[in-house]
């Protein structure tokens, strides 16, 4: 291999021929919104799946599967009393509610918090901020939920900590937990500006009246596949994955446009790599987006339960990557869920330059469609981005209407397909029995679940 001259191919080709543009300007501003079961989140898979037939890979498919999913109509909040709707946007899968109750702050809602207010909280509001508590040791605000629920609080209210009366959708459960989460109670999200007004409202013992009309039903949603079969050993797989749904109402220029638009473009530029100058991967490479991830890694579920099921005997994919937020930092390396691969990831990534580093994770990352992977006992990873330094200073619009494409850096995304172009091709190239051996089982990885599951993930 001349990797001078093929480096330079990769490097090339994904700024020279680059689709970025008009592929985030079809999923993000002529789609748009894309919620995992809707027709739009159907139409941005079809339009992925014949780009990237149109780019020569010829075996590109859609991939059905049924979805856990939810909708709303409409939602208020207001202080009895008063004539003024408060901010209120409901949580992700929100069962309905319409009720009158007291209002009980819990502050950050932890287990001494609960256990002080707990004679006041059965048929309460409990009011409680997202953010983790100063100084005690962090607790996932799903775990936090769900003890409100155990001391008979009818719904929650949870203050969202951006400014500017700005809110996100948030879900409700630890996705590390097995099976579908909604969340342990009703719960929405207010803004920091409404949720201090409550927070006074509480105080001097004033009732809320809080109405949400959601549903909870299933549908069909759509993940792509596109297989570029390698030549040495067709049957191993690399996987390159990202997400292609969005919350409701988001355009989802980062979260997750940019994962999904360098998806397709580095199988575009390794299809070219082996059209033109006729080098292609030793090893299978799957490039894929799911739907769903917004509504507990869904898609990535159905897809590993297809393909890889527990007790076959079908080989696993040596390594997955997961994109996912691309456009909130620069390109770094690649963080592992398990450390066995990270000296062998560390020697490709020195012979490609540019300073990039492996790292491990500390605690198994159940925020992106790389844990179904990873729970399977699949390698798994994710690009070292946002998650661990450097943020872009706008980096904060996600699971709201401001995810725009003026939030995405295409300069950046070419930065990525290079980079993810070249480790791709020298991870197919490696012989089989140069891999280190991955010692993980499902029953290994349930064990550790059980045993972080009191942590929270470590993303700094």
């Amino acid at each position: 291999m001349n990797w001078k001259t093929t480096d330079r191919y990769l490097i090339g080709e994904s700024w020279v021929g680059s689709q970025i543009d008009q592929h985030l300007h079809k999923l993000c501003v002529e789609i748009g919104p894309r919620w995992g079961g809707t027709p739009a989140e159907r139409s941005a898979a079809e339009y992925i799946r014949d780009a990237m037939a149109a780019n020569g890979l010829s075996n590109a498919e859609l991939e059905e599967f049924p979805i856990k999913t939810w909708s709303w109509k409409s939602a208020s909040l207001s202080l009895i009393g008063t004539r003024e709707q408060l901010d209120i946007l409901p949580f992700n899968h929100c069962e309905a509610v319409d009720v009158e109750a007291p209002l009980v702050d819990v502050g950050f809602g932890t287990a001494r918090e609960a256990t002080q207010a707990r004679e006041r909280l059965a048929g309460a509001v409990a009011l409680m901020n997202l953010t983790f508590e100063q100084f005690s040791a962090p607790e996932h605000h799903g775990q936090r939920l769900q003890t409100l629920a155990e001391a008979d609080a009818v719904a929650a209210i949870v203050i969202d900590p951006k400014d500017g009366r700005r809110m996100e959708y948030h879900s409700g459960a630890d996705w590390r937990q097995p099976g579908y989460q909604p969340g342990a109670l009703p719960t929405v999200t207010t803004s920091r500006e409404h949720g201090g007004l409550l927070r006074s409202a509480a105080a001097n013992g004033v009732q809320v009246a809080l109405k949400v009309d959601g549903k909870r039903f299933e549908a069909t949603a759509t993940n792509t596949v596109t297989d570029m079969v390698g030549e040495q050993w067709p049957e191993e797989i690399l996987v390159l994955a990202g997400h292609h749904d969005t919350v409701i109402d988001a355009p989802g220029g980062n979260d997750n446009g940019s994962g999904t638009v360098t998806v397709m473009e580095v199988a575009r530029v390794m299809q070219g790599l082996a059209d033109e100058l006729g080098i292609r991967p030793g090893r299978t490479i799957r490039f894929a987006t799911w739907s769903g991830e917004e509504q507990g890694l869904q898609g990535a579920y159905a897809h590993v339960a297809k393909h890889w099921p527990i007790g076959s005997d079908v080989p696993l994919p040596r390594l997955n990557i997961n994109l996912d937020e691309l456009s909130t930092a620069t390109v770094k390396g690649l963080v592992l869920t398990f450390p066995h691969l990270r000296e062998f990831v560390q020697v490709q990534l020195d012979h490609m330059s540019g300073g990039y580093r492996c790292h491990v994770m500390a605690q198994m990352d159940a925020n992106s469609d790389h844990f179904p992977f990873a729970r399977r006992g699949i390698d798994a990873s994710m690009c070292w981005r946002w998650r661990f330094a450097a943020r872009n200073p706008d980096a904060n619009f996600h699971h709201e209407p401001g995810d725009t494409i003026d939030k995405v850096r295409p300069r950046e995304l070419h930065e990525y397909v290079a980079f993810l172009s070249r480790l791709l091709l020298r991870l197919s190239l490696i012989p089989p029995h140069d891999w280190p051996e991955n010692h993980n089982t499902p029953q290994s990885i349930e064990q550790r679940l059980l045993d972080e599951i009191a942590q929270v993930v470590r993303v700094n």
